[in-house]
C-alpha cells in the first residue's frame, strides 16, 4: 500500500547537531544551541516577536520555522495563509535548507491549506525539494511526495516508471518502492532503474 513518508524535524539532527538552550532569538550561527523541536517551539512561542524579526531581515531557519509554527498552531490557532507566505520566502532564497519550505509548500497546495489546491503546482514544488543533495528531509519527502502524483496520475501524467524513480531516489526502504515494482513489467524496471543512475551521475551522487 502507498504510504508518505515523514521526515519532519529530522533536519534538526541533520543540519543543527548541536548542545544546549538559548535565552534568546538565534541566528544563522546560534541555531546550534537548539537540538530539539520543543526547544524550538519554545523559543518561538517565547519570543515570537523576535522571530519574526529575523524572518522579516531574510533570515531563512527563521521563515522556515515560523512557517512551521504557523501551519502547526504553535501560536494559537493554525494560520496557513501566514505558513504559506514563509515557507514560500525561505523556499525562494535556495540553498541547500531551501528543500525543506519547498516540500512544505507542496504539501500545502497538494492539500489546498491557505492557497487553491492544486496538485500541478505541489508537484512543482516537489520537483524543487527533490532534486537537492544531499538530503537534508526535504529532498526524501518531495522524491516521495512526487513518485505518489505520478503513481496517482495527479499534477503529472500516470508514470510507473517515474513513480519508481522518484521512490528508490527517496531510499531504497521507501515502502512504495515494492507496491509500485508489483505493478511494471520487468522492462519498466529496468528503464527505471537506468533513470536512477542517470540522476545520482548528474547530482554527483556515490553510487
Amino acid at each position: 500500500m502507498r504510504q508518505r513518508l515523514f521526515f519532519s524535524f529530522l533536519i534538526l539532527h541533520m543540519l543543527w547537531p548541536w548542545a544546549p538552550a538559548l535565552s534568546q532569538i538565534p541566528d544563522s550561527t546560534q541555531l546550534a544551541d537548539l537540538n530539539s523541536k520543543s526547544q524550538l517551539r519554545k523559543s518561538i512561542e517565547t519570543d515570537e516577536r523576535a522571530w519574526l524579526a529575523k524572518a522579516q531581515q531574510g533570515d531563512r531557519h527563521a521563515q522556515f520555522w515560523l512557517g512551521c509554527a504557523y501551519e502547526q498552531g504553535w501560536l494559537g490557532k493554525p494560520n496557513f495563509l501566514e505558513a504559506l507566505k514563509w515557507f514560500r520566502r525561505s523556499a525562494e532564497l535556495g540553498g541547500a535548507y531551501a528543500q525543506n519550505a519547498q516540500n512544505e509548500l507542496g504539501e500545502m497546495y497538494e492539500n489546498g491549506e491557505g492557497v487553491a489546491q492544486s496538485e500541478s503546482s505541489a508537484a512543482k514544488w516537489y520537483r524543487k525539494a527533490a532534486e537537492h543533495f544531499p538530503d537534508f528531509g526535504g529532498a526524501g519527502s518531495g522524491r516521495n511526495n512526487l513518485g505518489l502524483l505520478y503513481l496517482n496520475g495527479e499534477g503529472a501524467p500516470k508514470d510507473y516508471v517515474k513513480a519508481y524513480m522518484w521512490f528508490k531516489l527517496a531510499g531504497d526502504a521507501n515502502p512504495n518502492l515494492p507496491y509500485t515494482k508489483d505493478h511494471m513489467t520487468p522492462k519498466q524496471i529496468l528503464k527505471a532503474e537506468r533513470l536512477v543512475a542517470e540522476w545520482k551521475r548528474g547530482h554527483a551522487v556515490p553510487q
